[in-house]
């Protein structure tokens, strides 16, 4: 065939090649829940027009987050994005562009590649930050690959407050390098003892704040207890917009901070693209992963950008190499940084209050509810729930009634029953009156269930 150009004896060779009896035995590691058996359900062919309108009837099966009460948090928040900025990104010179590899020519890639780092090393509090990663969970655990890096040790604490995909991640992608991983039961509460765990092994703790189930976490002791012991704090940021309201993880001590920040310039989009970041001190600067964008002059004085301390394998040997991140999402980097833009310090500070504000006036809501309570001694603009029934099945149900009322944690947890009644919610400033009295009237319908 002709999109199918190797043989049976072909795929053979390439098998015994590198030790597979099978093709399927390339996917054993993929969960067998992730693995589909057989063809999709789908017809094997038709014309465009049948094709169009059974794909069409597919995605129409989706609820989308402005078609509901959006109550969806879990490191992806819906917030408002400003029309200029799709409209800014659109222009063919940065839609059409790539990576940046002759500064000559590319000058304005890399001053916006300039400007995102100014943004985000601001942002974290941090001396330094890369011009972006894939997504949060592979920044942090590129960032516990840094930190023993810097360290030269290997055991890394992973706290309870750590979002379960970012904790898995990191499990996953430290296990290709030495060194022990100690992963802390969920903390839904800041009443975790993380402390007592940092020794002289240990290269790095991390932490999450505000927490996967909202809790703001003081990181100052903890920060302490790790550089007593000359191990590296590593702060983890799912929603971005919080750092217009909290102090930032540079000013209470963390040495890396890695995160997300798709909230500022890009639309949810069934899943991505994101928008990693990675910041860090600059004395950790050539330990860094990704790639950095830095501000020289030519030969006749005038400013200009290039990429700089470059140690992707495509620049150096790649057993020195830091990482083998080829590219990141620079668009939405881009977006990031136009909205950012607009907002400014004095904008994203009012954002964060519109924010912190939705979520008082839901926590206050759900408290009225009888089979309902609020976990939460602290929060930012997400909040836990415990509820008198099988989380998962309410927010089912309330799927059904238009309501997306947030994540429950069973979904991310499956292997801890204990959870099982528990659903994480997140309020950002398109919430309304009307979407809260909505969710409150639902819930006391349908508790108990």
């Amino acid at each position: 065939m002709r999109y199918l150009p190797h043989s049976e004896a072909d795929r053979d060779a390439m098998l015994a090649q590198i030790g597979a009896a099978t093709i399927d035995d390339l996917y054993a590691d993929v969960p067998a829940a992730a693995r589909l058996e057989g063809l999709a359900d789908v017809p094997l062919g038709q014309g465009e027009m049948a094709v169009e309108r059974h794909l069409s009837a597919l995605a129409s099966r989706n609820l989308a987050g402005r078609d509901a009460a959006f109550f969806v948090g879990a490191g992806a928040y819906r917030h408002h994005v400003p029309a200029s900025v799709d409209h800014l990104i659109q222009r063919s010179e940065f839609l059409t562009a790539y990576t940046p590899y002759q500064p000559e020519i590319s000058q304005g890639t890399l001053q916006t590649l300039f400007e995102f780092q100014t943004q985000v090393a601001t942002l974290t509090g941090m001396d330094v930050a890369n011009g972006g990663m894939y997504d949060g969970s592979t920044a942090t655990a590129e960032a516990v690959l840094m930190a023993r890096r810097v360290t030269r040790r290997g055991k890394a604490i992973l706290s309870g407050t750590l979002h379960p995909h970012y904790r898995d991640t990191t499990v996953t992608m430290a296990e290709m390098s030495s060194g022990a991983i100690e992963v802390l039961p969920p903390a839904i509460t800041a009443a975790e003892d993380i402390i007592s765990r940092i020794d002289d092994d240990t290269a790095c703790v991390v932490v999450q704040s505000p927490s996967f189930y909202g809790e703001l976490i003081d990181l100052r002791p903890i920060a302490e207890a790790c550089h007593e012991h000359g191990a590296l704090l590593v702060a983890v940021v799912t929603e971005i917009v919080s750092l217009g309201a909290i102090e930032s993880p540079g000013a209470q001590g963390a040495d890396i901070v890695a995160g997300e920040g798709r909230s500022l310039g890009n639309a949810l989009s069934f899943g991505g693209p994101y928008v990693g970041i990675l910041a860090t001190r600059e004395k950790f600067i050539r330990q860094m992963p990704g790639r950095l964008c830095g501000e020289t002059v030519d030969a006749d004085g005038t400013r200009g950008f290039v990429l700089t301390l470059s140690t992707r394998e495509q620049h150096i040997r790649r057993d020195k190499a830091t990482s083998n991140i080829c590219t990141s999402s620079g668009l939405c980097a881009l977006a990031f940084s136009i909205h950012l833009g607009l907002l400014g310090g004095t904008g994203l500070e009012r954002l964060a209050r519109l924010n912190h504000v939705a979520a008082v006036k839901l926590a206050d809501a759900l408290a009225t509810v009888d089979g309902v309570t609020v976990l939460n001694d602290s929060f930012f603009n997400e909040i836990t729930i415990r509820v008198d029934c099988e989380a998962a099945k309410l927010v089912e149900t309330l799927a059904d009634k238009g309501i997306l009322a947030g994540v429950p944690v069973s979904r991310l947890e499956p292997d801890r029953p204990e959870l099982g009644d528990l659903i994480v919610l997140a309020a950002t400033e398109l919430n309304t009156d009307d979407d809260r009295d909505r969710l409150v009237a639902a819930l006391n319908e349908v508790l108990p269930c």
